[in-house]
């Protein structure tokens, strides 16, 4: 049977560029960063201790994922500090935290236009 969901995928177009935001200005860690084909890698980061992980690799064929909407959302504790952290780091907000009935939201974009659901656990 299926246990869990191993790693999402994030179509990036530059690797080393998408590596910096994820690690230095997210946070997150890397789990590894292996060669896979020409001029690509395969990059695999862990979330806090989260078992499921993110891969920033985009296949041939896929680059029209590029800068697109994440369908999925990061967790945190608490939206509005963590809201206040990422920006001080520079993360580029496009919603402000709100509040609704089921909890609390914003959303942020990386450097290639991807944007992400950030929401209370």
């Amino acid at each position: 049977m299926i246990t869990q969901l191993k790693f999402v995928s994030i179509p990036v177009s530059d690797q080393d560029r998408a590596l910096a935001f994820y690690t230095e200005q997210l946070g997150f860690d890397i789990a590894t960063d292996q060669p896979m084909g020409p001029g690509k890698r395969w990059i695999e980061l862990r979330i806090g201790a989260s078992s499921t992980r993110v891969v920033l690799f985009t296949p041939d064929g896929q680059e029209d994922r590029i800068g697109s909407f994440f369908n999925g959302s990061f967790a945190c504790d608490n939206v509005e500090a963590t809201y206040r952290q990422l920006s001080g780091r520079g993360v580029e907000f496009v919603d402000p935290p709100t509040t609704q009935p089921w909890g609390s939201y914003a959303k942020f974009r990386d450097p290639d236009g991807n944007t992400f659901v950030l929401s209370s656990s």
